[in-house]
Parts: C-alpha cells; sequence; structure tokens
C-alpha cells in the first residue's frame, strides 16, 4: 500500500458522497481520462488516511463503451444505443477504478441502483444496510445508475442523471457533505463561456429563484445533468442536513479540500436539520407519487405549529397513490411545503377533503385516522 503522512489535515465532513461527471472523466473528450481518474484515486484514498468515509458516484460508462466500441456516432443519445454503451463501458469503468484503487490498497465494490431500487421501501432499506456495511468495512463503494437496465420504456424507472443519484446517495447514508465535481469551479451569476463579467457564487444560503435562475442555461457538453441537475441535487442534499459544494474536479487537492472545510467552489449550505432514516425516505424525490394541494391555513399549521395534515386543509388531490405511499405536499401557490406517507388513497381522499375529520367515516364508511398525513410521517422541506 503506498501511503503518504499528512500532516495538519483533518476533516470537518467525515463522510462524503464524491460525484464525479463525464465531463470531468473525459475532459471533455470521447474517452476516460486516466489521469484523471489517478489523481481523483490519490485525494480519496487520502481522505481514508484521514479517517474519511467515501462514496464515489461515477458516470462515464458510456462514454467508455463508446471508445471501446469505436462508436463513430457520437452524438447518438437513443435509448438502445445507450443501453449497449452502458453494456460495455461499466465493466470497463469499473476495472479503471478498481486498478488504480488497488494501488493504495483500497478495496472497493460496484454498486448499481434503479429508481425502483430506491422507490421501494424495503429496496430503499436494502441498498442503506449495504452501503453503510461497506463504508464500515473501510470499503469505497462505487455506485452508478444500472443504465443497462433501468433506461426502459417505463419514463419513470430512470433517475435521470448521477446529479440527482448522488443526492439520493448522500441521503441514503447520512453524508455530512455531497461534493458535486464538474469541469467548472462552480456556479456562477451566468454561463461563464459565453459571460466575461460572471461571477462565482461562493455561498449559497438558501436556494431561491436567483439560484435557479443562474443555473439555467449552464449546462455541461456531454453529460445528461447541467448546473440545473447540480442546484436541485444540492437543494435535496442540504434538505437533509448535508453540505454540499460543487466545485471542478481537476482543481488540485479538491477533495481534500472540500472535505477539511477549506472554500472551494460554491458551498451549498444545509437547511435542514438531520433526520432519521424514515423520514430521509420520505424526503427523496424519488418516493413521491402525487401531491397535495393545501390551504393557506393547512401550510400554516405544518410548517409553524408542527400539526398533522387533516383533510378540511387539503384543497386537491394530483396523482394516482395508494394509503401508505409518499405524496408531495404544496401551496395553493405551488410552494413545495412538505412530503409525507398518506393514511388514505387518492380517491378517498378526493372524497373527504375539506371535510372536518369526524365526517370520514360517514363519507367513506370506514376510517383509518383523523389525519390525511401524520406528524411523525411528515418532514418539511
Amino acid at each position: 500500500m503506498i501511503s503518504r503522512r499528512l500532516p495538519g489535515q483533518h476533516l470537518e465532513h467525515r463522510r462524503v458522497v464524491v460525484k464525479v461527471g463525464t465531463n470531468l472523466l473525459t475532459g471533455g473528450g470521447e474517452q476516460l481520462e486516466a489521469h484523471v481518474l489517478a489523481a481523483l484515486t490519490e485525494q480519496i484514498a487520502d481522505a481514508r488516511e484521514l479517517g474519511g468515509q467515501v462514496v464515489l458516484v461515477s458516470s462515464g460508462a458510456i462514454a467508455a463503451g463508446r471508445h471501446r466500441l469505436g462508436d463513430g456516432e457520437p452524438g447518438r443519445r437513443d435509448l438502445p444505443t445507450r443501453q449497449v454503451l452502458a453494456a460495455v463501458g461499466q465493466s470497463r469503468l469499473m476495472s479503471l477504478w478498481d486498478e488504480l484503487f488497488e494501488l493504495r490498497g483500497v478495496v472497493v465494490a460496484q454498486a448499481l441502483l434503479t429508481r425502483r431500487d430506491l422507490a421501494d421501501r424495503l429496496g430503499y432499506l436494502n441498498a442503506r444496510t449495504t452501503l453503510l456495511g461497506l463504508l464500515e468495512r473501510g470499503v469505497v463503494p462505487i455506485v452508478n445508475e444500472n443504465d443497462v437496465v433501468s433506461i426502459e420504456e417505463i419514463r419513470d424507472t430512470v433517475i435521470g442523471d448521477n446529479d440527482s443519484l448522488s443526492a439520493e446517495v448522500a441521503n441514503l447514508v447520512d453524508a455530512d457533505l455531497l461534493l458535486l465535481l464538474t469541469d467548472i469551479a462552480g456556479l456562477y451569476t451566468a454561463d461563464p463561456r459565453h459571460h466575461a463579467d460572471a461571477q462565482l457564487i461562493s455561498r449559497v444560503e438558501r436556494i431561491d429563484a436567483a439560484i435557479e435562475a443562474a443555473a439555467a442555461g449552464q449546462p455541461g457538453a456531454r453529460g445528461t445533468g447541467g448546473m440545473a441537475t447540480k442546484v436541485a441535487a444540492a437543494r435535496a442534499a442540504a434538505a437533509a442536513g448535508a453540505h454540499v459544494v460543487i466545485a471542478d474536479g481537476r482543481s488540485a487537492g479538491v477533495v481534500l479540500r472540500a472535505a477539511s472545510g477549506e472554500a472551494v467552489g460554491t458551498h451549498f449550505l444545509p437547511t435542514g436539520d438531520r433526520v432519521d432514516a424514515r423520514r430521509r425516505y420520505l424526503l427523496s424525490n424519488l418516493q413521491a407519487r402525487g401531491r397535495l394541494v393545501v390551504d393557506d391555513g393547512a401550510a400554516r399549521a405544518l410548517e409553524f405549529d408542527g400539526k398533522s395534515l387533516l383533510p378540511a386543509g387539503v384543497l386537491a388531490v394530483d396523482g394516482e397513490f395508494q394509503r401508505g405511499d409518499v405524496v408531495r405536499i404544496v401551496t395553493s401557490a405551488g410552494h413545495e411545503l412538505a412530503a409525507g406517507s398518506v393514511n388514505y388513497a387518492a380517491v378517498d381522499i378526493a372524497r373527504i377533503r375539506g371535510l372536518h375529520s369526524e365526517r370520514i367515516a360517514e363519507a367513506l364508511g370506514y376510517e383509518y385516522g383523523e389525519e390525511i398525513v401524520h406528524r411523525n410521517q411528515l418532514v418539511l422541506l
């Protein structure tokens, strides 16, 4: 094992999810750049020597497959082509990571996830148990969406990009820091490749309309995401209590610097407290089966008074869901307020919305409780 002394350094964030994008791993070209992977490997291994635990969410399987097959049509993005390229490239990508980490005596494990793995409660808990078990044994899990099977005709089985996946993984393992590494320094006030006066936004306390507007129109060249998906991922992870940093993965020592609390890139501060496993499940974007629109009184009761959601406060029901499913709760103005597990199916809520709780049994012929969503099964966003 190659080991290095790292005097004077300590990790402010011990459990870190590092997401590396296709643009970074290919250097903007058509194939993986081994020296980029090697530099990231060294930094992650150094973080482990300082007592850190790291989960690596790695893009690049499709790029690796395209290079391996000598695909002459790099612009093709149809689903069958992506499945073929991912099937060829996934093993190549893992082989490269495995060889590089082995030089530092680090064991890695592959974890391929699909939306259904995380949307199903049992699957969510199984994935969490496995990833935490790997971390406790000193293994670096390397996570990717299982593109070979997840890109299907059923559109809602796809997570969509590894930015979203990395936020889900950060929540899954109780990460202290989600580090989104790309090929630019962070979030700017405008696209720095087209606006010379664009300024780096170094600190974000809350993601508002101005931040979302800044993120729009700053895509990557070859990734499926872009700055907008990174900001969306930051919102999800920060809401669960994690710090989030978007930074240039080519910057020297960026992993250790971010994990040590140094100001690099764009730092999104946590907007929520740490939540237990059940509430983290509710917070996940992948779980929502529908929406409930609530009136202003119900919104105030949920947000400021710590109350449950009662049928009297529900204005509208959107989507088809069953008892026990997770829904998003939104205000009449469209603001996402909370997520929670419902006591009643969508068809039942449509019948009892606006009613006082004592009339539930009269309207339905049965009752599962006076709440649509109990406070213990609800988390604010």
